[in-house]
């Protein structure tokens, strides 16, 4: 063997070594998603939210009050965030497409950790469904079962709950054919079962994702991105009866503004649809104050259901040793309205429907439990874990990391954040264009109320192929205000169709669209882009 070789495989096996102790020194990421959770927790301010692991984890760590999603719905709020781009870059802004059909060749944020030494691996709801991107965004599948734990079988855990939606889908599909299976064939709004936390998907998931941390932690050369994705409290709240049994539902506080805001825009609220496709919600017309308070009560024992489940995986981290070198954060895909302004769901450009949680916990971090009030987004995630775990940041991203806040919370930072959203009013609940067929359902009253509502204030401006096709609300949001502006989007240069201004200051809940009188300062916010 020559002197020239044997210097070659030298120099080779360094760089092998070299690399590999780099990528083992790199932090794990324990990535958490909540579906649907507005910022109704205890470390929130909730005065009745039963929440503890998740108080605890932002005690320990940075919470941030004033975050923001980029779509106050499922599918375009995760893309955006998994890839680092705003939903005019992704062109995705409904729950029916899927990402890699506009953006075949993007780059995703555990994509990007895969090609700098990472093992990726998912359980429960990361991307929108249809969007798990397999064999991409993920280098490994999670673990399948857990010796001696069920795998739920059913939407529900009690027969009878499966068996009515079973019942209902017949009924719908015998009455309104195909158009049934886009979502009107639901079962109850929730559940409260007497049983174990494994017999709903979300605690299932948990002991799947668990057994996936630990064998991933077996390779101590290969860091490993985790992501665990909770599926409530999205719809349906299906709770094991212990965490209903938290809460006294006369104690439960209601929404106190429960209309739309004064001089609003007409098509800034919808109809509630996505709840009322389920037995025993009104298919119009007010819910009644019995069953509103039943559907928050059921709202806040998913969410306690959830926080439980989030104790126990980050409890698994610290017994596998496993924290001092992770990085844990937990964020929201979007808020949801509880009776707020009327409306109950996601899907507005209003803050309660675009403001989440998002909390995050690194070993190095100076600063811990000091909240930050620092207007942040969810397309920021990704360049912040890229700097965290320092690794190149890719150019297209769009958001900006916010790492410094994790040492000076209080210090300086965006001017303001960026939401949108098309038409909530003449959409279905996925956001989609309204079908052809969703007027042939019951829903059709509620659409011919909603179409004289916008027809009365647009007047001659009305336009259905703009108000239900080219619509878009694009809402900025800074320390003091926020700004709706509804544009045509084959137009974007041209005036707004509607402006709508409300002053934080004195208006927290949103109440009175006040841009009318302020010329000026719409002018000024209106300047403001992302």
């Amino acid at each position: 063997m020559s002197l020239w070789f044997k210097t070659f495989v030298f120099f080779l096996l360094v760089i092998v070594c070299v690399s590999d102790s780099s990528a083992a020194d790199k932090p794990n990421v324990l990535f958490i998603a909540i579906d649907d959770l507005r910022p109704e927790l205890g470390c929130y301010g909730s005065p009745i939210a039963v929440s503890p692991n998740l108080d605890t984890l932002a005690r320990d760590g940075l919470l941030f009050n004033r975050a923001y999603c980029q779509q106050a719905i499922c599918r375009p709020s995760r893309a955006s965030l998994m890839t680092g781009s705003r939903p005019d870059t992704t062109g995705l802004y409904h729950n029916y497409v899927e990402l890699r059909e506009l953006q075949p060749d993007i780059l995703t944020l555990p994509e990007h950790f895969i090609e700098h030494g990472y093992e990726a691996a998912y359980c429960g709801k990361i991307f929108h469904q249809g969007d798990t991107d397999e064999g991409r965004s993920w280098s490994r599948d999670r673990v399948k079962s857990v010796k001696g734990i069920k795998r739920p079988v059913g939407a529900y855990a009690l027969p009878e709950n499966n068996k009515l939606k079973n019942d209902n889908m017949k009924a719908m599909l015998a009455k309104y054919g195909q158009q049934a299976r886009m979502g009107l064939g639901s079962g109850p709004a929730y559940e409260s079962a007497d049983v174990e936390d494994t017999a709903y998907a979300d605690g299932f998931n948990t002991q799947l994702a668990i057994a996936t941390m630990k064998e991933m932690a077996e390779n101590p050369d290969k860091p490993f991105f985790l992501a665990m994705g909770y599926k409530l409290p999205h719809l349906n709240w299906c709770a094991p009866k212990k965490y209903w049994d938290l809460y006294d539902p006369a104690a439960i506080p209601m929404a106190t503004q429960d209309a739309a805001p004064k001089d609003g825009a007409s098509m800034g609220l919808h109809a509630s649809f996505e709840l009322r496709t389920r037995v025993g919600i009104p298919k119009s017309g007010p819910l009644g104050e019995e069953l509103a308070r039943k559907l928050k009560h059921a709202y806040l024992a998913s969410t306690s259901y959830v926080d439980a489940q989030i104790g126990l995986l980050v409890a698994a981290l610290d017994e596998a040793g496993l924290r001092d070198n992770s990085i844990i954060v937990v964020w929201g895909d979007h808020g949801w309205h509880l009776g707020d302004l009327g409306v109950w769901g996601k899907a507005t450009n209003y803050e309660i429907a675009t403001r989440v949680p998002l909390m995050i916990w690194t070993p190095g971090m100076k600063s811990r439990g000091t909240p930050s009030d620092a207007l942040v987004e969810l397309i920021d995630i990704f360049p912040t874990l890229c700097e965290l775990a320092e690794i190149p940041i890719p150019q297209h991203l769009e958001g900006k990391s916010f790492v410094p806040l994790l040492d000076d919370p209080k210090q300086p930072w965006k001017e303001a954040v960026f939401s949108q959203y098309p038409n909530p009013a003449l959409r279905e609940w996925a956001a989609n264009p309204l079908s052809v067929g969703m007027r042939e359902t019951w829903f059709g009253p509620l659409i011919e109320e909603v179409e004289t509502r916008i027809k009365d204030q647009m007047g001659d401006r009305w336009d259905r192929d703009l108000m239900e096709q080219r619509l878009m609300g694009y809402a900025t949001r800074t320390d003091r205000y926020r700004l709706v502006q509804w544009k045509d989007t084959s137009a974007p240069q041209t005036k707004p169709i509607f402006i709508e201004l409300y002053d934080h200051q004195t208006d927290p809940g949103e109440t009175r669209n006040i841009a009318a009188g302020h010329p000026d300062l719409v002018a000024k916010l209106s300047a403001l882009t992302p």
